[in-house]
């Protein structure tokens, strides 16, 4: 077994130690320049390109090299090297070896390297071991003769305490360590200062530079960063504030240590410019000790160092496990935890085809070496092995990776579509293979893997870059925002479609006479905007404000919602007054409208208010105005008014039944029509004064929000003379839409008359008489026919429930009986006398006639719509009849029914009352004549015996005729 070398020397090693701010990394690129070749390690490799960038500027690109696991630019005739601590070598024969942020050797996972390196790696002239004071303590212990050289810091830090990030100066950093925390701090800056750039150590380093682009541009005022920037990353910070204190350092997650704190705090402040640092968020105010330590830079020192045993045994599987597992040499270093490394090696040599396969030196050397391959995309170690495994079989059994597994690895990562955390894993895989690509010996043709996997790797960080500008960065807002900082005149201009620009970006629109700025701008965003804006806002308004007050009612509409719309823009709202009939109308506009100009438009849009609903209810103004009306006519028609044009008739029966002839004239020439069932307006069911009528009712009652507003009036305009109603709707809708709701269905009004309409006939007709109109009977009851049907647009079903709801009472029988009851009825009933002419001289005329009458009787046929003589066998089929019994408490008189003299036929004896006079207008009618007898009425007289027929009268030949026609 090798064992661990204990000869270690700090001779021509320097240790250059202090807090951050005090020109480490500088003074070490210019002790290395001043050599023939140098070598730079650095602990990330963001950092070593950004050190690599400084190194080609001042001495040209072809004379160094930069190494890294995923990125080799190594010119033919380099004499410099900036690398990872990592990519370092263990043996070097350049003159001049530093290794930067040497206190990150007490780091869990990675400090073995930084170890190794401390305690190995020289240059032939001189070593540099740059980091924190906190190291010195440790570095004499373990490197005897070792020069220490401190530096003060430049400038001083200063704690300023708790901030809400709103109040966080500018050119701030925002420190939090975990990707979630960082992008909702990020968004938040968005929302309330315009944006900030984003650097965590996950991104590329084509990524990091572009948000540090941005950031030190002046693009954005403020950055939100992991502990990234504690690592030499040299900004342009006055200010860091913690958001979060607690990280997970790859075991666990834990406080950070002072030192830690103090390293980030120090990035605030360059060179002879002060600093501060605080918290923010969530965090609490830190301990005053905590405060004065970070302000001193007084830490406690490093105890001890990670540290793994380099000198692996490869004789066998077991005993490099055990050359890896070997104990700390030295008082002072500690045995690291396994990494992800040994991790993998561990999980393989339970794999029998590798240990198969690794049975030579040589091979369990390559077994290491693949092992090595870091776990970029940080998933399961099972998976992270997996790869591991097809890498290793492929270089033993093929010599190199398999390009096909390669192409189609590589492949999957090939895309640019998705968001922030898509794009982050995508290139964390395409590192992987990246680092493979460069692995000397792996690939059978790795510059062109090398550039294929750098060509994709740009184009996601790219990628990237653009969806964390967009997610996180409002350019708009940031250049408005530096803008009014420096207090300009900016450029500004109104396109004709009403957008506004200020600076060549698009800020909002004007709509109507008000300035809408961009969605998504509020706080300081917003009033950013509106500052910019303001610069030409009055002079476009004045503009309007003469257009508006010449353009013509046309140009000018009223919407549902009630707004006032001019040429489509919103330039007031409508609002409900004591006359429900007469809004008024509130002024949407900005305050860059005044005076004048003001008072203008508003008396504008007053008389446009005014002329709409005059227009659109004409029918009611003119009830209104209508002077001449007095008495009941004049409270009839304030009536209607007040109902918006529809009345039942039954509510106003007493006061109709007032009106003389003159009086309903006057009002039928206002437009008001008398139904059946309703007085009413006909030209309030039109579409437009419904709209009209509906606005009216919505702004006086609050009822904008309720359910089915606005849903109704789409049926009127369809021509729907009945419909279905929905049950979530609110029944006055449906009123207000010229609507009456019976059962489940909603009939329009002028329908209803229509129906009524076809019912009078059927009820007023009489027995004998011919024609029979359709759904006659008896003159007392009718049913419903296909025209009754057609006209509501409604179900057999539907037209019970409308005219039950109408006070219709039914009465069911079959289609076999109701024929047979009309054709007796036909052959039975004599026909009224009012129906015949008036008596004559009995004398050989009448002879005559009544002899020519019953010869030319034809024969008695069927009558009624359900009956023939062919389906006389058919089975009977149940018929409903319809008899009037009204609804109303008054019991008015029956729509249908005319005064009628008294009958002297058996047909319909009645009395001509249907109530008592005085009766309590509770009690329903009695129709049962046995009923009438035991309540009895105030004229009753004894049945009188009927008189004889004069043998010569008339009568008495028809009654001999109807003899004969029964034989």
């Amino acid at each position: 077994m090798a064992k661990a070398p204990m000869n270690v020397s700090g001779r021509d090693v320097t240790a250059v130690l202090g807090p951050t701010n005090t020109g480490k990394t500088h003074l070490a690129i210019e002790r290395m320049l001043a050599y023939d070749s140098g070598l730079i390690g650095l602990p990330l490799r963001l950092l070593a390109r950004e050190v690599y960038q400084r190194i080609c500027e001042k001495i040209g690109a072809h004379r160094v090299s930069l190494v890294t696991g995923e990125e080799k630019i190594i010119p033919p005739n380099a004499r410099y090297s900036v690398c990872t601590v990592e990519a370092l070598p263990r043996e070097t024969k350049a003159s001049f070896v530093a290794i930067d942020e040497v206190q990150l050797s007490d780091d869990l996972e990675r400090g073995h390297i930084f170890t190794d390196r401390i305690l190995h790696l020289r240059g032939q002239h001189e070593t540099m071991l740059l980091g924190a004071a906190t190291m010195q303590g440790i570095l004499q212990k373990l490197l005897p003769g070792l020069t220490i050289v401190t530096r003060p810091r430049f400038s001083h830090l200063f704690y300023t305490g708790s901030k809400k990030i709103t109040r966080l100066p500018s050119r701030s950093a925002i420190v939090a360590f975990s990707s979630e925390e960082v992008y909702s701090i990020a968004e938040f800056i968005k929302r309330q200062r315009g944006g900030a750039a984003v650097v965590m150590g996950a991104l590329s380093p084509r990524t990091r530079n572009a948000q540090v682009a941005l950031y030190q541009s002046g693009d954005v005022d403020y950055l939100v960063a992991s502990d990234a920037i504690g690592m030499g990353l040299n900004l342009d910070v006055d200010h860091v504030a913690f958001a979060q204190t607690r990280k997970f350092d790859g075991y666990q997650f834990r406080d950070l240590k002072p030192a830690e704190m103090g390293q980030i705090a120090g990035r605030a402040g360059r060179y002879m410019r002060d600093g501060t640092f605080g918290v923010t968020g969530r965090v609490p105010p830190l301990e005053e000790d905590l405060v004065e330590r970070i302000e001193a830079h007084h830490f406690h020192p490093v105890k001890v160092m990670q540290w793994r045993n380099a000198h692996y045994d490869f004789s066998s599987i077991d005993a490099l496990k055990r050359s890896l597992d070997m104990a700390a040499p030295l008082e002072g270093l500690v045995k690291a935890l396994p990494s992800v490394d040994v991790q993998a090696l561990d999980f393989l040599t339970h794999d029998y085809d590798i240990l198969r396969l690794a049975q030579s030196r040589e091979r369990i050397a390559l077994l290491w070496d693949v092992c090595a391959l870091p776990d970029y995309r940080k998933i399961a170690p099972a998976q992270h092995a997996d790869i591991i495994a097809t890498i290793y079989h492929d270089l033993v059994k093929k010599g190199a990776v398999n390009e096909n597994y390669m192409a189609e690895q590589i492949s999957r990562a090939d895309r640019i579509d998705g968001n922030i955390d898509t794009l982050s894993h995508r290139i964390a895989q395409i590192r992987t293979w990246t680092f493979v690509s460069h692995r000397p010996g792996w690939l059978a043709d790795p510059q062109h893997w090398q550039e294929k996997t750098r060509e994709i790797e740009d184009r996601l960080s790219d990628a990237l870059h653009e969806r964390l500008t967009k997610r996180f960065v409002d350019r708009r807002t940031s250049v408005l925002m530096r803008r009014l900082r420096e207090n300009v005149m900016m450029d500004a201009e109104i396109l004709e479609n009403g957008n506004v620009l200020v600076e060549g970006h698009h800020v909002g629109k004007l709509d109507g006479f008000r300035f809408i700025a961009d969605v998504g701008g509020e706080g300081s965003d917003a009033r950013a905007l509106k500052a910019a804006a303001a610069q030409v806002l009055t002079t476009e308004f004045e503009k309007r404000a003469e257009r508006l007050k010449a353009s013509p009612n046309g140009d000018l509409a009223i919407g549902s919602d009630g707004v006032v719309r001019w040429i489509g823009q919103p330039i007031a709202s409508l609002a409900a007054t004591d006359d429900v009939l007469k809004p008024r109308a509130v002024l949407l506009a900005d305050e860059h409208l005044n005076g004048a100009m003001r008072d203008q438009v508003s008396q504008r849009i007053e008389r446009f208010v005014r002329y709409h609903f005059e227009t659109a209810l004409k029918p009611l103004f003119d009830l209104i105005e209508a002077d001449a009306l007095v008495g009941v006519t004049r409270g009839l028609a304030f009536q209607l008014v007040e109902k918006f044009g529809v009345l039942p008739r039954r509510d106003v029966a007493q006061d109709v039944k007032s009106l003389d002839q003159i009086s309903r004239a006057a009002l039928r020439r206002l437009g008001v029509r008398f139904g059946a069932f309703h007085i009413f307006l006909p030209m309030m069911l039109k579409p437009a004064p419904a709209q009209a009528l509906t606005l009216l009712w919505a702004l006086k009652n609050d009822g904008r929000d309720l359910p089915g507003y606005g849903d109704v009036l789409p049926v009127l305009s369809a021509g729907r003379t009945s419909v279905v109603i929905e049950p979530t709707y609110t029944p006055v809708f449906y009123h207000l839409a010229g609507y009456r709701i019976l059962g489940r269905r909603a009939v329009r009004i002028d329908i209803l008359e229509r129906l009524a309409d076809l019912i009078r006939p059927a009820l007023s007709w009489k027995v004998g008489m011919q024609p029979r109109p359709d759904g006659a009977f008896d003159g007392k009851q009718f049913y419903v026919t296909p025209a009754m049907l057609s006209i509501l647009g409604a179900t057999p079903d539907d037209m019970e429930e409308i005219l039950k709801s109408l006070g219709y009472r039914a009465h069911v029988s079959d289609t076999v009986s109701l024929e047979k009851a009309l054709l007796e009825k036909s052959r039975t009933t004599p026909i009224p006398s009012s129906s015949l002419p008036m008596a004559e001289p009995v004398g050989s005329y009448w002879n005559d006639l009544s002899s020519k009458m019953v010869q030319e009787v034809p024969a008695a046929e069927p009558i009624g719509p359900f009956f023939s003589s062919k389906n006389k066998n058919e089975e009977a089929k149940p018929v409903t009849l319809w008899r009037y019994q009204g609804r109303h408490e008054a019991r008015a008189a029956k729509p249908y029914q005319a005064t009628q003299k008294k009958k002297a036929d058996q047909s319909a004896h009645k009395h001509p009352n249907t109530f008592k006079k005085g009766d309590d207008n509770n009690k329903k009618p009695r129709f049962n004549k046995a009923a009438k007898n035991e309540t009895g009425f105030h004229h009753k007289k004894p049945k009188s015996a009927q008189k004889p027929l004069d043998p010569d009268s008339p009568f008495a030949k028809l009654a001999a005729l109807r003899e004969q026609m029964k034989r």
